[in-house]
Parts: C-alpha cells; sequence; structure tokens
C-alpha cells in the first residue's frame, strides 16, 4: 500500500520538472526582449513597457475561463494542447518587428500562458497529499521561481554570445521537452464535475472571496515585475559591471527560503511567514533603490528572492484554502492571475517612471508598494483569511 504523505512521487517530480522547463521559456525572453526592442529597434522605454505588459489582458480572461475549464474538462489534455502552443508562438518572436506586432504575439502568448500555467499547478496539488500541502506548493512553486531568476540570466549570456534568433529557437525547444514530459506523465481522470456551484456563478471563474487577498499579492507582484523587466538595465544605469548576477542571487534566495517556508505554513505560520517576508520585500527594495555597489545590489537581490520565495506558498495555500474542493483550479486560476495582474503593471510602471525619472526612483516605488502591503496584510488580509476559513 502507496504511503499517501509522501511528496516525492514520479508524478510530482515529472510536474515540477515540467513547470521548470515551461516557465524557463517563457523567462529566457523577460530581460533580454526589453535589450532587443530598445537597442536593436529602437524602441523606446514607455513603449517596452506597453509591449512587454500586453500579454497581462489576454492572461486575465484565459486565467478566469481555464480555472472553470480545469475544474471541469480533462486537466492533463488541456496542460497538453496549451503548452504546445505556447512553445509554438515562440517562432512570432523572430518575424515580428513592429510594437503592434509583438503587443498581438504578447495577447497570445499570454492567453497560452494563462491555461497553462493553472493546468500545471492544479494538477501538482491534486498529486501532493494534503497533509504536506504547503511544502509540496512550495517545492513545486521553486520550480517556477527558479526558472524565473536563473532564465533570465541564461537569456543575456546566450543572446550576447549566439544572437537573438538562436535564443528563440532555444525557447522553442525548451517548451517542446516540457510537452513531452507532461504527455508522459499519468494522471487518473476525473469525473466532469457536477457539484452545487452553477456552472456560470461568477465564484466558477473568479475565487470572489478570495479578492481581498488578491489585492496584497498584487502590491508585491508590482514589485516583482520592475526587478525582473528592468534589473538589468538597472544595474547598467548605476556602473555594476555584470548586472546578470542579480538573477544568480535571487536563485539563492528563493531556494533557500523554499526549503523552510512551506514546512511553517504547513505547521500553522501562515500569517507570520507573509507578514516578515512582506516587510524583507521592503527594506530589501528600498537598499537596492538607494545603495549603489556590487555588495548593495547582490545583497538585496538575495534578500528579495528569500522574500518572494516566502511569500508565494503562503499566498497559494491561502487561495486554495479559501476555496473548496471543487474550486481548486479557480482558486489557482485567481492566484496565479493576481500574480501576473502585478508583473504586468509592474512593467508599466518600470517603464513609466524610468522614461520621465530614472531606474532608482522605479524601485523606491517598489520599496513603498511592498510597505503598503505589509500593512495591508496585517489590517486586512489576515482577518479576511481567517473568517473565510473558521466558517467553512
Amino acid at each position: 500500500m502507496i504511503n499517501r504523505d509522501i511528496l516525492w512521487t514520479k508524478g510530482f517530480v515529472k510536474s515540477c520538472l515540467a513547470n521548470f522547463l515551461m516557465s524557463f521559456s517563457f523567462y529566457l525572453l523577460m530581460s533580454t526582449l526589453p535589450i532587443y526592442l530598445v537597442k536593436e529597434l529602437n524602441i523606446d522605454n514607455s513603449d517596452v513597457g506597453i509591449v512587454l505588459s500586453s500579454y497581462t489582458l489576454a492572461m486575465l480572461f484565459a486565467r478566469s475561463l481555464s480555472g472553470y475549464l480545469v475544474d471541469t474538462l480533462s486537466r492533463k489534455r488541456l496542460f497538453v494542447l496549451s503548452l504546445l502552443f505556447f512553445s509554438l508562438l515562440f517562432g512570432g518572436y523572430i518575424v515580428a518587428t513592429t510594437i503592434a506586432t509583438f503587443m498581438i504575439l504578447r495577447f497570445f502568448h499570454g492567453a497560452a500562458w494563462g491555461v497553462a500555467t493553472v493546468s500545471s499547478n492544479t494538477i501538482a496539488i491534486d498529486i501532493v497529499p494534503s497533509s504536506r500541502r504547503a511544502e509540496g506548493i512550495g517545492y513545486y512553486g521553486l520550480s517556477m521561481n527558479l526558472s524565473m531568476a536563473i532564465a533570465p540570466w541564461v537569456g543575456l549570456l546566450v543572446y550576447d554570445g549566439l544572437g537573438y534568433i538562436f535564443l528563440v529557437v532555444f525557447c522553442i525547444l525548451i517548451g517542446a521537452t516540457a510537452s513531452l514530459i507532461v504527455m508522459s506523465m499519468k494522471i487518473k481522470p476525473r469525473k466532469p464535475n457536477r457539484e452545487a456551484v452553477p456552472k456560470l456563478s461568477l465564484d466558477r471563474f473568479i475565487l470572489v472571496k478570495a479578492l481581498p487577498v488578491s489585492v496584497n499579492l498584487i502590491f508585491c507582484a508590482v514589485a516583482y515585475g520592475t526587478l525582473i523587466s528592468y534589473g538589468v538595465l538597472y544595474g547598467e544605469e548605476i556602473g555594476i559591471h555584470n548586472p546578470g548576477v542579480m538573477f544568480l542571487f535571487m536563485a539563492l534566495g528563493l531556494g533557500s527560503s523554499r526549503i523552510f517556508s512551506g514546512r511553517l505554513v504547513d505547521s500553522g505560520n501562515i500569517h507570520r511567514v507573509s507578514v516578515i517576508a512582506t516587510v524583507m520585500l521592503a527594506v530589501s527594495f528600498a537598499v537596492f533603490a538607494l545603495i549603489h555597489d556590487i555588495f548593495a545590489y547582490s545583497a538585496a537581490s538575495l534578500l528579495i528572492g528569500a522574500g518572494f520565495g516566502s511569500i508565494t506558498p503562503a499566498f497559494q495555500t491561502m487561495f486554495v484554502n479559501m476555496g473548496t474542493n471543487s474550486q481548486r483550479g479557480t482558486a489557482n486560476s485567481t492566484y496565479l492571475t493576481s500574480f501576473d495582474v502585478g508583473i504586468g503593471a509592474g512593467m508599466l510602471m518600470g517603464g513609466y517612471i524610468s522614461a520621465h525619472c530614472n531606474m532608482a526612483t522605479v524601485y523606491v516605488a517598489s520599496a513603498a508598494l511592498c510597505a503598503l502591503a505589509a500593512i495591508y496584510n496585517l489590517t486586512v488580509t489576515v482577518r479576511v483569511y481567517n473568517k473565510t476559513v473558521n466558517n467553512e
């Protein structure tokens, strides 16, 4: 008889690996696309922010719809189809040459990304034992967070050494590999959902009772969006010789914090973890903005990584716990939508502020948002979460 509390099953390992590769392919272009648009296509910084964030609108719709689809249809089939479409769309980055074509491409890419990530997250949570949910979410989320931290750095190396076209082909190959891994996974078929919630109710598309918590997550994600999009350009502006080192230190922070943050959440410290992490982010972004040397740049990146590595399992567990079992896909959809809305808003904010002020001002604003997130967490999120969970 299989021990139901085993976390690292073959299915969970494959799920994490597929998620890492899918995210890796997406974030390979995150740091290099702004450079390509500015230096090779001569597009203004403010327009770069619009291009980078144009996937958000499609993602908003796709995430909401995919939460419903994931709860009613075959999760594996939905994941495979959306992941294949997502991988093939990278070819468009080779032929796109104008702001309009990049925006259209990013729109469709955002839609595919939205469906694939909701499917992927929900499959992983299905596999993880409920007694180790936050720990499992932590490790699973680490696969995406490490890709978000490492892939932009690798993208810079490939872009500088082999060129933009080779980088795009590399993205296609990695995405295709992720698709093959998902196809090899053995997932127990699910019966179509026929539970009490009406098919077309709002709660089938958005976890309404978790929206106050979404606001908290968005504040933090805005800061993250500014960092992954403009952190390298900022490093160049303040004279850092190798600004790509930011991603390596972020990865170290993410990896180290994930080891213990999920277990702390599972042991009943969900609010303590989220509050301490948001305070850490506020302080780290302030250091990142105000002290301009390689030591502060690296140390702040490490602590920012640790902060995000801690808040993501805490917040995702909140969303899952606030929904019913039949709303698991919707809960993940709402969580991921909130995070990506924040990232998209951060890209827009970073482009606008940097065009009118300087890059340091972008990260002062990011620090202020994280400080606001910490206050909101203590005054709103804790109360809403406890009221919702304790009343169910």
